[in-house]
């Protein structure tokens, strides 16, 4: 360990009861803002949806809250601050990938569903079979997205309470999980976007305060921040330019072709942003609301820049690599450097920034969790097991149940990556929601010949295409990084599957329908194209 390293970790044992303190404060907060809402929880509506009474503006709010988690803070900061220009791509994916959203998405599924993606799906289609599916790929996909989640948790918490046994991050990540599974059991989708919003305001107000001061702290001159950035570095010109990360071979090159195409198509197939779309009273709102979450999402994304740089400028690679290996801790030791290493306003504003990025853990592993629940409990439990014939109040509990186990999973998962870099994990997760519900829901609300068929070949084939190239990757073995970087049985070269996956998850919705004998209901899917486009017999 770096002596920069021992020093940080030094002054944040010195200062643990303040940085306790901070952390019970928000962690009170949010546990008084879910019992509130709990309250007035009363209907599955309001479990699933927050009874449809939030504003555009708290929706744009919440979904930004939702979308800028622990991969957005950490992982981005600590990419830029160690790769430079190309760390800076996962921002401008995510951003353009909102287009998708917008354009495509946003307003017939508001127009078309209830609760969840599978409402939509089995609107004109054989019900049991792709509400089965649906729930499945809902899952996968917000458990990928967990795991980023879990592990930037235990990172941040070890480094603020200078945990070092592995022991010590498990239980961290276990503690994650048990309030995530607290929120969600007893707010619901209410009190979950109570705290999403919370949360967007405190992690865009901490990200304004650090770009405020490292520009400050270079006079406002961006061309000097950059300068020093690059020369700290020690890669010199090359960390401004495309190609440190994603340049030196073509296998790199390709890597970043099919990381771009995963995050550009991944959001509009993501379960937990989809689920935010049924949260306001029309398709309007649901349209507002993107592009309010666009606004505040491309303000942040400008502001990684001045934290990733900012980042590289004042702290040496070696420490923040010492910290953690894939860089995840940049922003918690730029706000130490800039308050002073060995100073208490360096060990306040490393306690504050860290409590905003734990707030951003938890209020997105809320959101993950509820989205799971919630297609496990509607499409699973209600309408394959119960055959429609659950009531309210067993649907609810069979949600809360979910919650629980789907925890359960998260802990033991997020245990296992918490060394990986967490925006690497988020791009992953992109690219599953991308292979797996992206073309089932195009397909379903824009071709009238889409049958059932389509539709689980496109799901089933998505997924097992997307999460089999992913445990043959370099992100599970063979690698110093690696989740298990003591073995090797990596043949599939891409650290993301994307640029494969994609394709075969449209190719295999439209082969299984061109082969199905099965007839298209083009009087339903008639139905559904008024109603995704008009409203009318919207819920």
């Amino acid at each position: 360990m770096s002596p920069e390293i021992t020093l940080a970790a030094g002054e944040a044992s010195q200062h643990r009861p303040l940085i306790i303190t901070l952390f019970a404060i928000f962690v009170a907060a949010t546990l008084v803002i879910t019992v509130w809402a709990g309250r007035q929880t009363k209907s599955a509506a309001d479990f699933y949806a927050g009874g449809r009474q939030f504003t555009a503006f708290q929706n744009g709010l919440a979904v930004s809250g939702d979308y800028m988690s622990a991969a957005s803070f950490l992982g981005i900061a600590g990419a830029i601050a160690l790769f430079g220009y190309d760390g800076f791509l996962y921002s401008i994916g995510f951003l353009v990938a909102w287009l998708v959203a917008l354009l495509l998405v946003a307003e017939p599924l508001r127009n078309s569903g209830r609760y969840t993606m599978g409402d939509v799906l089995a609107y004109r289609m054989r019900q049991r079979p792709v509400r089965t599916a649906a729930g499945t790929s809902t899952i996968v996909v917000s458990i990928f997205y967990l795991l980023a989640q879990m592990a930037g948790a235990g990172v941040l918490v070890s480094l603020l309470l200078g945990i070092t046994t592995d022991a010590g991050k498990i239980g961290i990540v276990a503690l994650v999980g048990v309030l995530m599974i607290v929120y969600v059991t007893i707010g619901g989708m209410k009190g979950t976007t109570w705290v999403q919003m919370v949360k967007a305001c405190l992690l865009i107000a901490g990200a304004l305060l650090l770009t405020f001061l490292v520009l400050l702290k270079f006079n406002f001159n961006i061309s000097d921040l950059l300068g020093k950035a690059a020369s700290n570095s020690g890669k010199g010109s090359a960390f401004l330019n495309p190609g440190l990360k994603y340049g030196a071979t073509g296998t790199t090159k390709l890597d970043f072709i099919s990381l771009g195409i995963a995050l550009v198509l991944g959001t509009a197939g993501l379960p937990h942003i989809l689920i935010r779309f049924y949260t306001v009273p029309t398709a309007k709102a649901a349209r507002k609301s993107v592009i309010w979450a666009i606004g505040l999402i491309g303000a942040f994304y400008l502001m990684t820049l001045a934290l990733g740089f900012g980042a590289a400028a004042l702290i040496k690679p070696d420490e923040i690599i010492a910290s953690n290996k894939a860089g995840n801790t940049a922003a918690p030791l730029l706000a130490l450097h800039l308050g002073g290493v060995d100073s208490n306003w360096g060990a306040i504003l490393l306690a504050t920034i860290s409590a905003v990025a734990f707030a951003t853990i938890l209020a997105v592993v809320a959101g993950l969790t509820l989205a799971s629940s919630s297609s496990f409990a509607h499409d699973i439990y209600a309408n394959v097991i119960k055959r429609g014939k659950a009531t309210e109040k067993q649907e609810m509990a069979a949600a809360r149940y979910a919650t629980v186990g789907i925890g359960a999973v998260s802990i033991v998962l997020g245990a296992l990556a918490r060394d990986l870099n967490v925006a690497g994990l988020v791009a992953l997760a992109f690219a599953v929601a991308a292979s797996a519900n992206l073309p089932t829901i195009l397909y379903s609300l824009f071709w009238k010949r889409f049958t059932t068929s389509g539709a689980l070949w496109s799901i089933y084939g998505g997924l097992v295409a997307a999460v089999g190239l992913v445990l043959f990757s370099p992100v599970v073995s063979g690698k110093p990084t690696s989740m298990f970087p003591d073995v090797d049985f990596h043949w599939f070269p891409l650290e993301n599957p994307g640029i494969i996956s994609i394709p075969v998850g449209f190719l295999l919705g439209w082969l299984g329908t061109i082969l199905s004998k099965e007839e298209p209901d083009t009087g339903k899917f008639a139905e559904l194209e008024v109603r995704s486009l008009t409203g009318t017999g919207a819920h």
